[in-house]
């Protein structure tokens, strides 16, 4: 026995001496045995008691498991290997899939603007002013819209990399409200509306940079799957320990066969591919709940509408 496991070795035989059975020695350890020229290796021992008619004996059956060992090992660097490469096919597989996605989505609001600036320069006539308010606003939409795919890859960018750190602070979720609102006003097609309630305290301790960004992503979502004039309704709830809230639009829906891809990476809904979209905005909205430990779900119908619930913690 290597003289490092000496001491304790002592105490060991005489706990077994008291409770004497046929078992394996060093259940949960690594047990070593030393070689006359001092180097050790693996071992596995068997202990067997049996009694004489003058003393209590101890056969013990040693098993040099070197090769074993050396074998397990090959065999745990050889998995690490396969899910190093699993990890970086996967990696390779989502900047292609990130690729393919971004030149697509920013090739076509490009293309709004180069078009709408070019027809501008010819509307030079005071009669012409409405057909230049169109193309203004057309610029200004895909601006927003490049604006808005920006922003998905570089939350994206930062959560992959651990850059987000959750931090509470206590403010007013109606004044919050009021606030994303306002920045929404540029996004919401004609005669979309939001419709506010709040029952409880107004004071909550959440990371207010967070949920703004979770409210801003689903609330985007709610106004560009829904049609002109439609009402998005929205509640919050701040008792029994909890702060609740729910969107609810009455927009396309999400099919079935879709719900249980929604966070997923890139996923975007059979019914809704014609829009634009990166397919990232739920999962940064998902990642983002889990972030603050709380929960998020969702029900939905086809042609009906979809709606959202948020809970976390106080």
């Amino acid at each position: 026995i290597p003289q490092r496991f000496h001491e304790h070795h002592v105490d060991y035989r005489k706990t077994y001496h008291h409770h004497a059975e046929t078992r394996a020695m060093g259940a949960g350890r690594d047990l070593f045995g030393l070689r006359k020229d001092s180097s050790e290796f693996p071992v596995e021992v068997s202990l067997s008691p049996f009694k004489t008619d003058s003393e209590q004996l101890v056969i013990a059956f040693i098993i040099d498991i070197t090769i074993r060992k050396e074998k397990e090992k090959t065999e745990k660097e050889y998995e690490r290997v396969l899910i190093s490469l699993a990890k970086e096919k996967e990696l390779n597989d989502m900047k292609s899939r990130f690729v393919t996605m971004a030149s697509h989505e920013f090739k076509t609001p490009l293309s709004t603007i180069l078009s709408s600036a070019s027809l501008l320069s010819k509307y030079i006539l005071t009669e012409d002013q409405a057909k230049r308010e169109k193309h203004i606003a057309r610029i200004k939409s895909s601006v927003l819209n490049l604006n808005s795919i920006l922003n998905d890859f570089l939350s994206f960018g930062r959560i992959e990399h651990g850059h987000i750190e959750p931090n509470a602070i206590s403010f007013h979720l109606e004044d919050l409200m009021k606030e994303v609102g306002a920045e929404l006003e540029n996004i919401k097609k004609s005669g979309q509306k939001i419709e506010y309630h709040h029952q409880g305290e107004p004071l909550v301790h959440l990371d207010r940079e967070l949920l703004k960004n979770i409210l801003f992503n689903l609330l985007t979502n709610a106004f560009k799957f829904s049609p002109e004039d439609g009402l998005v309704e929205i509640s919050t709830v701040h008792a029994g320990g909890e702060v609740i809230l729910k969107i609810k639009d009455h927009g396309a829906g999400i099919p079935p066969e879709d719900q249980k891809h929604l966070f997923e990476l890139f996923f975007r809904g059979n019914n809704v591919s014609h829009i634009p979209g990166t397919g990232l905005g739920l999962t940064i909205v998902n990642r983002y709940v889990e972030l603050m430990q709380g929960k998020i779900s969702f029900k939905s119908e086809p042609d009906t509408g979809t709606e959202f619930m948020l809970t976390f913690k106080q």
